[in-house]
């Protein structure tokens, strides 16, 4: 257990591990290309701390909201501003009338000597292909640390096996309009088209698996048949989604600091009513947390055969840093569930055939969620910032290692592919500068260049706000209970 992980240990632990990983993509691969790279910060603006190893300074800055390798570019004035300065020969000599820079060599170029960059250095001197590296290592390396940490965790912890076959919750998805009329709670799942279960982990694998323009699950009550693939069948993953084991609603364990920790919630407590409803199963009883962030919520538990009153209000959690995708604001109250599964070992390659498939589909749950916040049905609301990601994080120290590095590879995987948007200040963006001007055979203009680059920083800031009210009002709600 982590709890005595300080909050702003765990925050800074969490977001600096991911920025340090995608800015060491960028600069391990300029050092293999040659180009010149002065200065390896985590953060901007001015310094806490640094050092100078060989040609590079390395920066721990005072706004850790990312962070940025400098590279040796002529078109500098774009970043310059945010980079620490452009690569300007410093003075021979306190006598140029300008103060010498804190790392000042003679025998050193800009910006720590008064030797010039040298031209094969610059950014711009190596070929294409060299510069879509350089650009895409960072996303590489996220993308990396995600599936290492995935496949570590699985083949370390082994395969959570769930024994049961009994359905726990149903759910109607697009497709399949009519599935909580065809498949009940209490239901005995005893083949998948045509093969014999004996777990849910098999359920899983045969939906997984089918090949078919229709599934059939057979259950004690009979068959089902359901429609799959487009137009008018169901996905395979989402008819995963919409079905869920039977697990009795019994704590095993709380995580301190945590609502249900506060209110007096213990391990071993029986839940049997939430909010004046009775629940049968931990998928009825969390579906009711979810959907009541920053409510308080009256809980009916037994407790060595006694009822006992408590009212627990959930913390308000963007789904997204809880792995549970879609964007939305749910409820968390840090509790475990008793499981009903066992641990398995695997060997190694099952881990990494694990990690790949679960790397894939964080990536694609990303990749909707930005799609959707295009389209206008995903609302911005549902965006968190730093306090949203800080309280994932705090909450991930104290559930133990295991949570807090899920934590790291989900908000790895989710950095790479926010950095691939098209938008100048970031990887995506700068990557499609550089092929146009591949294609076009000549530099943008100073100009035009300096419109695209204020136009990213315009909407990084805008984002930036959005977010950070978003944190503030989440922040106040659960404050004051409101």
């Amino acid at each position: 257990m982590l709890s005595s992980v300080l909050p702003w240990l765990a925050i800074l632990l969490v977001i600096g591990v991911v920025i340090f990983v995608h800015e060491l993509g960028h600069f391990l691969a300029a050092k293999a290309t040659g180009v010149y790279a002065p200065r390896f910060s985590i953060g901007f603006g001015p310094a806490i701390w640094s050092r100078k190893w060989g040609e590079t300074e390395y920066i721990l800055a005072s706004v850790p909201l990312g962070g940025y390798v400098r590279l040796a570019s002529r078109d500098e004035e774009g970043t310059s501003m945010l980079e620490g300065g452009g690569e300007q020969p410093a003075p021979a000599s306190a006598e140029a009338g300008q103060p010498l820079p804190k790392w000042y060599d003679p025998n050193a170029i800009a910006p720590f000597g008064p030797k010039p960059v040298p031209t094969e250095r610059l950014f711009e001197s190596k070929s294409l292909p060299a510069r879509l590296v350089i650009m895409l290592a960072g996303v590489t390396m996220n993308m990396l640390l995600g599936f290492v940490i995935i496949a570590a965790l699985a083949w370390t912890q082994g395969m959570a096996i769930v024994r049961t076959r009994v359905i726990g919750d149903v759910r109607n998805v697009a497709g399949a309009p009519a599935l909580v009329e065809q498949l009940h709670v209490g239901d005995t799942v005893l083949a998948v088209d045509g093969r014999a279960v004996s777990s849910w982990n098999d359920v899983l694998d045969r939906i997984d698996s089918a090949a078919g323009r229709t599934l059939a699950i057979r259950t004690q009550r009979g068959e089902v048949e359901i429609p799959l693939g487009a137009p008018a069948g169901v996905a395979p993953d989402s008819l995963m989604d919409a079905i869920a084991p039977y697990l009795t609603p019994v704590i095993d364990a709380v995580v301190p600091g945590m609502p249900a920790a506060r209110a007096g919630l213990r391990a071993g407590d029986s839940v049997v009513a939430v909010d004046g409803n009775t629940v049968r199963t931990w998928n009825e009883m969390t579906h009711r947390i979810e959907g009541s962030p920053g409510r308080p919520l009256a809980f009916i538990v037994i407790r060595d055969g006694v009822p006992v009153r408590l009212t627990i209000r959930p913390d308000s959690v963007p789904a997204d840093a809880t792995g549970a995708g879609s964007g939305r604001i749910i409820g968390r109250i840090g509790a475990k569930q008793r499981s009903g599964s066992e641990r398995v070992p695997i060997s190694l390659g099952t881990g990494l055939h694990v990690a790949w498939q679960e790397t894939w589909v964080v990536t694609g749950s990303v990749v909707t969620a930005l799609h959707r916040l295009a389209t206008g049905s995903l609302s911005v609301r549902n965006l968190s910032g730093p306090v949203g990601i800080g309280r994932a994080s705090y909450s991930a120290a104290q559930a133990g290692w295991g949570s807090l590095l899920s934590l790291i590879a989900i908000l790895s995987i989710n950095l790479a592919v926010f950095n691939l948007l098209p938008l100048p200040i970031l990887d995506g963006g700068q990557i499609l500068l550089t092929v146009a001007e591949s294609v076009k055979g000549s530099a943008l203009s100073p100009r035009t260049r300096e419109y695209l680059m204020r136009f990213g920083l315009a909407a990084i800031a805008l984002l930036f706000v959005i977010v950070m009210y978003n944190d503030i009002t989440s922040l106040v709600k659960n404050l004051f209970g409101l």
